[in-house]
């Protein structure tokens, strides 16, 4: 049975697919980066430093929370993808199942244990007295909504590895709109301040997420997946496949969001304006995100269908394409940074001691723009090929290693204190693409990979 949802990308014009592709994917990821950014900068305009302070304490503890979500999402994606690219439709429908069951069921244990915890991680964070209350509101409320963010990411996975990305960036415009509209009531109208963003987050998640799993419910026979109990349980070989590309994935991510967490509670040493700098920059940095897991998810999954069917001057021509598209926004953006700063920065809040440093974010920002921009292209070609080992060693080296200990170097040993932090964090960027380089020239990626 061939499935009306799946996309062959392994024929066509590359570019133009690319772009057919991946264009549903930038807006959606244009949406999911106002997504996260309307909570800042409505709490930032509404309630002030301690406010900023406590979503972006929260953000990053809820990016971290989503690893698992993120690493093994991505890997039944590229499963998926692959699988679509030899015509294995069994293979399709056991890793769905599989991946709904296993992820699920972390998500309710990861909650779980981080409410009893909820105390400890602020403590352990550092966390500023005058936003203390704030951030244990944020947290608390977004850990009642994990199940949905990692339902959310199984569909889009299940989508986009069958080449549709369409649907999707309807679900999360769905839940942006909601998302600013209640952001906008709970805390300016009804008085609710930072649990308000929270819940406005968590009810935009929910909704996104039921939407979601009905439109799969509906259109269950043309990818042969019946929805039944007993097409939920957990098959060997699927899980087997999932792990070994899910692990180092889900290791990556989870690496670059500790490290983050890392730089928050050294940053949190200082006072609450820098706390709140951490969360513009956090949020600034989300759309350089938006080059990067476009193109990325894009790319892989094209990647990983062409490598299959053995069209590898195909992936040459995507991973071209991804890093000229990727170089291009970001020289865009850095334009934007450079004429107008002030005007980024303002549009997160009015408070003057926050303006007044926010100046030693700009050089940051810009080189997280074309790390971002690289990196989209080296996963592109590793992620589609299903390396494990490689995206291990991209995760120790780029999330731990150099991420930790760039920002350690310059911030304590050279004494600059967040400036160091913020340097060490973007020059980690292009850890991706000096090790993706690498393997690229090896030429090993044009051998055949069983994730």
């Amino acid at each position: 049975m061939e499935s009306t949802m799946i996309r062959d990308m392994t024929k066509g014009p590359v570019v133009s697919q690319l772009f057919r592709f991946a264009m549903p994917l930038f807006f959606s990821n244009a949406l999911q980066a106002v997504y996260n950014l309307v909570d800042m900068v409505i709490v930032g305009n509404y309630i002030g430093a301690a406010g900023m302070s406590a979503v972006s304490i929260g953000g990053d503890i809820l990016h971290l929370l989503t690893f698992v979500a993120m690493g093994f999402s991505s890997a039944g994606q590229v499963i998926i993808a692959r699988s679509v690219g030899i015509r294995d439709y069994g293979r399709i429908r056991k890793t769905i199942g599989t991946m709904f069951t296993f992820l699920m069921s972390v998500a309710l244990v990861i909650a779980g244990v981080c409410f009893l915890l909820r105390h400890d991680i602020l403590r352990w964070l550092n966390t500023p007295a005058a936003s203390r209350e704030f951030a244990m509101d944020y947290m608390v409320t977004c850990i009642c909504g994990l199940l949905f963010i990692y339902g959310y990411n199984i569909v889009s996975a299940i989508l986009r590895g069958m080449g549709d990305s369409r649907r999707p960036f309807i679900f999360i415009a769905i839940a942006a709109v909601l998302n600013t509209v209640l952001d906008i009531w709970f805390v300016k109208y009804l008085g609710l301040k930072v649990f308000g963003a929270a819940l406005a987050t968590v009810i935009g998640q929910g909704v996104s997420f039921i939407i979601a799993i009905i439109f799969l419910y509906r259109r269950k026979e043309s990818f042969g997946f019946d929805f039944q109990l007993q097409s939920f349980r957990i098959d060997a070989d699927a899980f087997r496949q999932l792990l070994a590309l899910g692990i180092p994935m889900a290791i990556q991510s989870a690496a670059i969001s500790f490290s983050k967490i890392i730089l928050m509670a050294w940053i949190n040493l200082f006072d609450v304006t820098y706390s709140a700098l951490a969360g513009i920059f956090n949020k600034v940095n989300i759309v350089s995100g938006v080059i990067s897991m476009s193109f990325t998810t894009a790319g892989s999954t094209m990647a990983g269908q062409n490598l299959a069917a053995g069209e590898h001057r195909r992936v040459n021509q995507i991973l071209a394409t991804v890093l000229a598209v990727g170089l291009g926004l970001a020289a865009a953006f850095t334009l934007v940074m450079v004429l107008w700063p002030s005007a980024v920065y303002r549009a997160f809040t009015p408070d003057p001691d926050v303006l007044a440093a926010a100046g030693v974010l700009t050089l940051p920002i810009i080189l997280n723009f074309y790390g971002s921009a690289t990196r989209s292209a080296a996963f592109s070609l590793i992620n589609g090929s299903g390396r494990p080992k490689l995206n291990l060693a991209i995760a120790l080296i780029d999330g731990v290693i150099a991420r930790i200990g760039l920002a350690a170097l310059l911030g304590f040993g050279m004494h600059l204190d967040c400036l160091g932090f913020w340097l060490g964090d973007a020059l980690a960027g292009f850890m991706p693409l000096m090790i993706g380089g690498v393997f690229y020239l090896s030429g090993r990626w044009k051998e055949s990979a069983d994730a």
